[in-house]
Parts: structure tokens; C-alpha cells; sequence
């Protein structure tokens, strides 16, 4: 029997490697791969502020705005804006303000930094069934400048 190995050779030891070629085809591929990975998770970031810009216009400051105006009578003016959730305002003579209305001791901005926009009474919403005047509440979106397509109001559905 012949149990002798054949002795190695150059071309033998070369064929057991990876070739340059090989191996740039493999991390081009794996570029590719996180290219797509990266882009669908900055996707997946973008329409998540939008989610939560669009859920505190629409929930969030809902619940203190309603508080503020069973306690005040009637909502913020767009002159004490968002402020007088946190501190009393001006026309606070009778002391019926019992806030602060939201537990920060400031109104938090919007996913994309920028502050949040409040007027009342609302030019987007018409007067409710009891007759009293909605508020719009709004983001100014990515492109932080009111008045773009890109806006995200509590008349929005």
C-alpha cells in the first residue's frame, strides 16, 4: 500500500487560495448589502418622526390643551401660545389656572428640532357642534419652514 503523499507544489498550494479577483467580487457584494441595510433603516427613521410629530399634534397636547381650557374656560390665545401649559398666563386674574398642564417644565420640540406651532382660534378646522372654535396645533415637517407641503396639523387625517 502506498501511504506517500504527493509532495506540494506551487500550483497545488495556489488552488487552495482565494483569488484577488474572488475576493474584491465578495466585498463588493457586501458593500451592496450594507448600502441597503443603511438606507432602509434612515428610511425607517424618517417615517418614524413623522409618526411621532404627527401623534403629539394630534394626541399629545390634546389631552393638556382640553384641561387648560375646562380650567380656563377656553383655549390658549395665540398670543400665550404653548407657553401657558407651563406657566400662568397674563390674563390669569381669577387664579383659574392650575397648571403646569404637561410635565416638562418646557414644550418639547419637534423630531427635527424645531418648535411647534400653535394658534387658536384654528383657521384649518371649522367651529364644532357646540359652537366653540377649534386650536391647530403643527410641525413644520423636515424642511422646518411653515406654509410647505411638508407640514404635520392637528387638522390633518
Amino acid at each position: 500500500m502506498n501511504t506517500h503523499t504527493p509532495a506540494p507544489t506551487p500550483f497545488r498550494n495556489a488552488r487552495r487560495a482565494f483569488t484577488l479577483l474572488e475576493i474584491l467580487v465578495v466585498l463588493a457584494i457586501i458593500g451592496l448589502l450594507v448600502g441597503v441595510a443603511v438606507k432602509g433603516v434612515a428610511g425607517a427613521l424618517d417615517r418614524s418622526k413623522l409618526s411621532a410629530a404627527k401623534i403629539f399634534v394630534t394626541a399629545t397636547l390634546k389631552t393638556a390643551l382640553v384641561t387648560y381650557k375646562i380650567d380656563m374656560g377656553s383655549y390658549p390665545s395665540t398670543a400665550d401660545g404653548l407657553q401657558s401649559l407651563v406657566a400662568a398666563p397674563a390674563n390669569n386674574s381669577n387664579g383659574s389656572w392650575k397648571g403646569p398642564y404637561i410635565e416638562d417644565s418646557a414644550i418639547p420640540k419637534d423630531p427635527w428640532g424645531n418648535d411647534y406651532h400653535y394658534a387658536y382660534p384654528s383657521t384649518h378646522q371649522a367651529a364644532s357642534a357646540n359652537g366653540s372654535t377649534n386650536y391647530d396645533l403643527w410641525s413644520t415637517g423636515p424642511s422646518g419652514e411653515d406654509g410647505n407641503t411638508d407640514n404635520i396639523g392637528n387638522w390633518m387625517q
